[in-house]
């Protein structure tokens, strides 16, 4: 049967990859509440057409954000105690922290696969939304310079 031995140093080459996503997945969190924010102040005012299908939509992100950090995090502690553990030479702990460490992480990867999808989707809503208003704009602008120039005939 082969082992694996792992030295201290393979989780250690995770530290930066998880520091980087963590601070990724902080951005987007920031970016989201910003949103939510945003999409409250224009409530009050009165100013949120189809808001329940964006409050779902954000409702969704925040939660799947919170799950990403939560796996990130949990890689990372398990990370760290792996290499606690393979100091001490408690060389078959320490692999198996690190191995539950690689699956953390990639269940985190997978959740923001998920929520860049409907951050994705959000957006082309979006853009459709400025499409179609863009059209009537177009169309009750041409409409009421129609009505102009009747209104300067007569």
């Amino acid at each position: 049967m082969n082992t694996i031995n792992i030295a201290i140093t393979t989780p250690a080459l995770l530290f930066p990859a998880i520091s980087l996503l963590l601070l990724a997945y902080t951005n987007r969190f920031l970016t989201t509440g910003q949103l939510i924010r945003g999409l409250s102040a224009n409530a009050r005012d009165g100013m949120v057409p189809k808001a329940s299908k964006q409050i779902k939509s954000l409702k969704k992100r925040v939660s799947l954000i919170r799950q990403m950090q939560i796996y990130g995090v949990l890689s990372l502690i398990l990370c760290t105690l792996s290499m606690f553990l393979l100091f001490l030479e408690l060389n078959f702990l320490g692999e198996i922290l690190f191995g539950l460490s690689l699956i953390a992480m990639t269940i985190s990867l997978f959740i923001a696969l998920f929520e860049i999808s409907i951050s994705v989707n959000a957006i082309n809503y979006e853009l459709e939304g400025i499409k179609r208003f863009s059209k009537s704009h177009k169309k009750e602008k041409r409409k009421e310079e129609h009505e102009q120039e009747e209104e300067l005939e007569l």
